[in-house]
């Protein structure tokens, strides 16, 4: 049996994140990848909108490593209409800190994930993907310094009409302790004004500063590189691709 914790939250997922970030990571990323050639590993694919901006930038093998069931199956089903891209993209069915890819990757790509990693598991999961990178090897992800947020009522998040029914998604900070932020999202979809489903979901996410993540990183044999605002690029020791 799969419970899937984010099942409330796909059918919202595309509609919110290509209103998001995802047009702007489409943008940035693949100058980041310029020269990757023998593979990339994806953490946290969730339905596939970045594992195609991946696959127009790097010609290798991809690792698209999504441990929602419900995400995994819209990636599956992108895959399904593009023969030459499912040829290239190994879907992996598990959590980031169970990685294993079967040849080193010479990059790391997480967008938008990195939030889910509570300070006791990143020094494993900066272990973890060190570990699935070829020498000289580059992680890539996004990050921001955020506002400390404060507890309140729900609050509208996004608001998309789909045909006949409009698709909402509402957000309330319950909690917020050092860097940990737990939130209830409510999805629900109307058709007029009535109400025809409704959702619930509770996270807690992480948002350790900028120079924390640094220091992180460092420690465990990465080194910065520079990125647009907004993006981060380490390496690994060794011979960089593109270079």
């Amino acid at each position: 049996m799969n419970a899937d914790p984010l099942s409330a939250a796909v059918p919202f997922y595309d509609l919110l994140h290509e209103d998001g970030h995802v047009p702007l990571v489409r943008r940035l990323l693949p100058p980041l990848l310029a020269g990757v050639r023998h593979g990339v590993l994806e953490i946290g694919a969730g339905t596939g909108l970045i594992t195609e901006v991946i696959a127009r930038s790097a010609p290798g093998e991809i690792y698209a490593l999504e441990p929602s069931l419900g995400m995994r199956s819209v990636l599956l089903s992108r895959l399904a209409v593009d023969p030459e891209t499912r040829r290239r993209v190994t879907v992996l069915p598990c959590g980031a800190l169970d990685a294993e890819v079967d040849d080193p990757v010479e990059a790391v790509v997480m967008i938008s994930v990195l939030q889910s990693f509570p300070a006791a598991e990143r020094p494993a999961l900066w272990r973890v993907l060190a570990r699935q990178l070829r020498p000289g090897g580059r992680l890539v992800f996004n990050w921001r310094d955020r506002a400390t947020p404060v507890t309140g009522g729900l609050e509208p998040v996004g608001s998309y009409d789909v045909g006949r029914h409009t698709y909402e998604i509402a957000a309330q900070v319950l909690e917020v302790a050092g860097e940990s932020v737990t939130t209830r999202f409510v999805y629900r979809v109307r058709r007029r004004e009535v109400v025809i489903s409704e959702d619930e979901m509770v996270t807690t996410n992480h948002w350790p500063p900028t120079a924390a993540l640094a220091s992180e990183l460092k420690e465990n044999g990465f080194t910065w590189s520079q990125a647009p605002e907004g993006m981060q690029v380490w390496h690994l020791p060794g011979p960089r691709p593109g270079a």
